[in-house]
């Protein structure tokens, strides 16, 4: 099928521009805080022990990590993908040059950056409030699905982070006219030039954003939810992190196969991709917090 003439612009205003994939980051947040809500409400998730904290301590952590995934996710796409973005804070011929790190509207974010800067975000709040800081991430990353399932919809809707060429009956041309002029314009001429990036090419390519949507952000999901409604592993701080951590790890190194490699880092050893590399320390880290947590009695206090 030929890519519909999605526009990634919702509506334009003068200088204000809402765009799809900002709504995606609302949408992911916004939801998030309200089931994270449900979660310390509901007293029995967490007996023996009682929730990690108050529902106004929820408003506060909920800023915290907003500021952990955008700053997060532009400087870990700018360190994993675009490291010579900090030394263009030194060396950039211009003022756009100099400062392109942090034009968050020229698109590059990166899951395995925003999840450092939550992480850092869910610790440093924890401590300095004295909370527990395994419990606060079981509630904080049993929500994270919600936030990646509408962020891979943006994806799609962008036309971006395309798959690898198929001839399945579902593949998706990504070249439309929409992609043509986004290719057309100044800016991606200019990146073209310098090998940052490539445009789709007029062949059928998986719809690896519409995969991904489905195994992070709604398989994933339902298994946390189970984790937490069902099976009560809220009570064994760690677990829901660890079974996050594995469940995202291994849905995003197996989807690695049938998605475009970013450009540069299409040529790795042993046939890895940037994604299986980075993801490959979130299975280990999830596996040792799932038998950390499986071999400890459930928290008391």
């Amino acid at each position: 099928m030929i890519f519909p003439e999605f526009d990634p612009v919702i509506f334009e205003i003068g200088p204000i521009v809402l765009r799809w994939y900002a709504m995606a980051y609302v949408a992911g947040i916004v939801l998030g805080w309200w089931y994270a809500g449900r979660l310390i409400r509901r007293a029995s998730l967490w007996s023996p022990s009682k929730p990690p904290l108050s529902p106004i301590q929820l408003d506060d952590l909920v800023m915290w990590i907003t500021l952990g995934i955008i700053l997060g996710g532009r400087l870990g796409y700018a360190l994993f993908y675009r490291p010579e973005m900090y030394g263009q804070l030194f060396t950039g011929d211009t003022l756009g040059e100099r400062f392109e790190l942090f034009q968050l509207w020229t698109g590059g974010m990166s899951f395995h950056g925003g999840l450092i800067g939550t992480t850092l975000a869910v610790i440093l709040y924890s401590r300095a409030k004295g909370l527990r800081v395994l419990s606060v991430g079981d509630m904080a990353l049993a929500t994270a699905p919600i936030g990646l399932f509408f962020g891979r919809l943006a994806n799609f809707i962008n036309g971006e982070l395309w798959g690898r060429p198929t001839d399945a009956p579902w593949g998706v041309n990504f070249c439309n006219e929409t992609t043509k002029r986004l290719y057309e314009s100044e800016t991606c001429q200019v990146l073209l030039a310098n090998g940052m990036i490539a445009g789709p090419g007029d062949v059928a390519r998986h719809p690896s954003q519409l995969y991904e949507a489905g195994l992070e952000g709604l398989l994933l999901f339902a298994l946390l939810a189970a984790a937490v409604w069902a099976w009560k592993l809220l009570s064994k701080p760690g677990y829901v992190t660890g079974l996050f951590l594995l469940g995202y790890g291994l849905s995003r190194a197996a989807l690695e196969t049938v998605r475009q490699p970013d450009l540069g880092f299409d040529h790795l050893p042993f046939g890895l991709t940037m994604g299986m590399m980075l993801s490959t320390p979130m299975i280990l880290v999830g596996a040792w917090l799932i038998w950390r947590a499986w071999s400890r009695p459930p928290a008391t206090n």
